[in-house]
């Protein structure tokens, strides 16, 4: 665990996890062996990530699938990461998101299963249709969807 880490009220944070530098991990959360945060991360109350992709009581060929949560990711409240993933980096989970897939870098993910609905800035704030976050100004022409050629018409 990190430099300057908030960790609430019955986190478990299991062996072989890594949380780095000025994460916030709030109330009742779960961080399963496997787990690794980067810095600057905030995790909601009761979000959950999982290790296993086939779990059973019992079994002997377990193996511990990595999850990686990127610098300045946010993962809301009851949400639920499936094991594999990447989360981005300042990408935004919503509160009660099953998420089953990676996450791209500020993405906006919401819903069961999760699916991305917008993109944030750094700071966390929707960013508009010309990826500009009205908050800060900053801009992310690498987020604007890319343009199709026109498709040509065949006269018969």
């Amino acid at each position: 665990i990190g430099r300057n880490c908030s960790i609430g009220k019955d986190v478990y944070i299991d062996i072989e996890v890594v949380v780095a530098d000025d994460c916030k991990i709030q109330n009742f959360a779960t961080l399963y062996r496997g787990v690794t945060i980067g810095s600057r991360v905030f995790i909601g109350p009761h979000a959950c990530f999982t290790n296993d992709l086939y779990p059973r009581a019992v079994s002997p060929d377990w193996q511990v699938v990595p999850t990686t949560v990127e610098d300045g990711a946010s993962i809301g409240a009851n949400a639920t990461i499936l094991c594999g993933l990447t989360i981005g980096r300042s990408s935004m989970v919503a509160a009660g998101a099953v998420v089953t897939k990676d996450v791209p870098a500020h993405a906006l993910v919401a819903g069961v299963p999760a699916e991305v609905i917008g993109w944030v800035c750094e700071c966390g704030r929707p960013l508009d249709r010309t990826m500009r976050c009205a908050h800060d100004g900053k801009e992310f022409p690498e987020l604007k969807p890319k343009r199709r050629p026109p498709r040509s018409r065949r006269r018969k």
